[in-house]
């Protein structure tokens, strides 16, 4: 067994879990991949648009970027040249000099975090400064850190060290994901707990001892409870959820209203464009967007959205189970953890589940930054499947002995 595989047997490369049905080539793995994530950018360029049309001034030629709809379409042209880019790059360069691309691309994430603190740099809305305003570029730099932890940790589990040995393995890595997720969550407290779940599993399916990963928690939930209480904001939209009605003005407003939408298109909908809800709920077009798809499309189009995503998914689930390389298997169980964790964040968000926070809905929310990357993202997926089992071998094999 390697030693990125450590305990879960049930990950062995090459060998089918039992009851599985018979996988689909790489090249078709990763053909679907694409297609998927192309339908669900498709979809979110629709509804985002639906989510304003009739509340936007006309446009003009002169001043088509002011366009929120237009502006999110190049966005998504964005993210699908992102992705197809990603998915013709081989994700082995990310081990290149023993990993040293993949350690440059992390370190030059999270000094990008550092810029929200940067007076004129660093652009605060609604409580939180998550954005990096230099000119006319405006980014996330948490969406970044998003896609650069993972393929750290995978270059490290999988090519570098043995994350079952505590002191050269386990602990460099563990303090990794605490700096990433310090830097991120000081702004982002959502964003922080998908990074901190995302490492966390990366550690156990690597091969991490349980003792270990324990010993990563204790300190960890006084961080997190540190991050909670560090900015009113988050305490507030916690109160709020203990009882929304009672904040019906306030912080439970958007939660209220995002009910009433979803309420309001019943099973099949009011039809693309013809909600009303949308105009009263804040954030529709990007963290709510999965709340207008209920109110246009109804629960019907909620799941349709839904299925989609689930298919996503398991396909990358058929990509970690064929590939037969560590960094490869690592990667795409990353990728696909990443996906459907910020999914499940976002639907429990909209449907008033678990406290507000702002986490998008992967690849059909609106958003600059976190379309390109998750584009990105998908890329590398797609990009993993796409190696043949014969070459993930061969990479996968222990230099030979001098």
């Amino acid at each position: 067994m390697t030693q990125a595989t450590g305990q879960l047997d049930l990950w062995q490369a090459g060998e089918p879990v039992s009851g599985s049905i018979d996988e689909p080539s790489g090249r078709f793995a990763s053909m679907a991949i694409l297609a998927i994530a192309a339908g669900l950018l498709g979809i979110g360029a629709v509804m985002t648009y639906s989510a304003t049309a009739g509340m936007e001034d006309q446009w003009t030629l002169a001043n088509w970027w002011q366009s929120k709809a237009l502006r999110q379409l190049v966005y998504v042209i964005g993210g699908l040249a992102a992705m197809l880019v990603m998915s013709c790059v081989p994700y082995r360069l990310w081990m290149a000099r023993r990993g040293t691309p993949a350690m440059l691309f992390l370190l030059a994430a999270l000094g990008t975090t550092t810029l929200v603190l940067a007076p004129g740099v660093g652009h605060e809305a609604k409580g939180a400064t998550r954005w990096v305003y230099i000119g006319s570029v405006h980014f996330q730099p948490s969406e970044i850190v998003k896609l650069a932890l993972p393929v750290f940790l995978a270059v490290w589990m999988g090519h570098r060290a043995d994350v079952r040995k505590f002191w050269r393995g386990f602990l460099p890595a563990a303090l990794v994901i605490g700096i990433a997720v310090g830097a991120v969550g000081l702004e982002d407290f959502g964003t922080a707990a998908l990074l901190a779940a995302v490492g966390g599993a990366m550690l156990l399916v690597g091969g991490a001892c349980w003792t270990h990963v324990f010993l990563l928690v204790m300190p960890a939930v006084p961080a997190f409870l540190y991050l909670l209480h560090s900015r009113a904001h988050r305490m507030e939209r916690l109160n709020a959820y203990r009882n929304i009605w009672a904040h019906a003005e306030g912080t439970g407003y958007q939660a209220i209203q995002s009910l009433c939408a979803i309420a309001n298109g019943g099973w099949f909908g009011k039809g693309l464009g013809r909600g009303m809800v949308k105009g009263y709920l804040p954030e529709a077009r990007s963290d709510f967007i999965f709340a207008v798809i209920g109110e246009e499309l109804g629960v019907v189009g909620q799941i349709a959205v839904i299925g989609l995503i689930i298919v996503l998914l398991w396909q990358g689930l058929v990509v970690v189970r064929r590939c037969q390389e560590p960094v490869g298997r690592l990667l795409a169980f990353a990728m696909i953890l990443t996906l459907g964790v910020q999914a499940v964040m976002n639907i429990a968000v909209v449907t008033v589940s678990v406290p507000t926070k702002g986490i998008s809905l992967p690849l059909v929310s609106a958003g600059g930054t976190g379309v390109i990357f998750l584009g990105g993202l998908v890329g590398v997926l797609a990009n993993v499947a796409r190696g043949s089992p014969a070459e993930q071998a061969e990479a996968a094999r222990p230099p030979a002995e001098s």
